[in-house]
């Protein structure tokens, strides 16, 4: 009998740490979709007639669309740069992504800033660590200013390809 019961509670173990350990797996190509919650902080100076340089960084938060998964309650770091005329034009700079489980996703990125607050662009995926080792591909994004104060709200699409 205490066999019997040992070797029920192993199984239920082992098929729950499979599980877990199966999660933690991606397929080796695909998409994840990520909604986020950024703040910038930075400087702007006025270099000439209607045109600023600005530079500073965006901390953000991420959540995996379907509600789990990668990148689900991440946080994100990102490095900035501005060169607007007339209130708009492109930016850049780089990402630090990180997940739950604190495996990271490094990009580059480029966009341009519109008049009405909306800065899309494109990610260039550059590495990883933990299940995103070796990972590359792009990630297209597409934010909307929220506020004056800062705030974006923004959509990213990873489009990657591991090892």
């Amino acid at each position: 009998m205490k066999k019997t019961i040992a070797l029920v509670v192993f199984g239920l173990a082992a098929s729950t740490f499979g599980l877990v350990g199966g999660a933690q797996q991606l397929p080796k190509s695909g998409t994840i979709s990520v909604n986020s919650g950024w703040k910038a902080n930075g400087e702007t100076v006025q270099v000439g007639e209607g045109r600023v340089f600005g530079w500073g960084g965006f901390y953000g938060v991420t959540f995996n669309s379907r509600g789990s998964g990668p990148m689900h309650m991440g946080t994100a770091v990102c490095p900035y740069y501005l060169d607007l005329t007339g209130g708009a034009g492109p930016g850049g700079g780089s990402c630090a992504w990180t997940d739950a489980d604190g495996d990271k996703i490094y990009t580059q990125y480029t966009g341009t800033l519109a008049t009405n607050g909306v800065f899309d662009g494109l990610n260039q995926i550059t590495g990883g660590t933990g299940k995103f080792s070796g990972v590359t591909g792009k990630a297209p994004f597409q934010c909307k200013a929220l506020s004056a104060q800062g705030h974006f709200g923004c959509s990213q699409q990873f489009e990657y390809r591991l090892p």
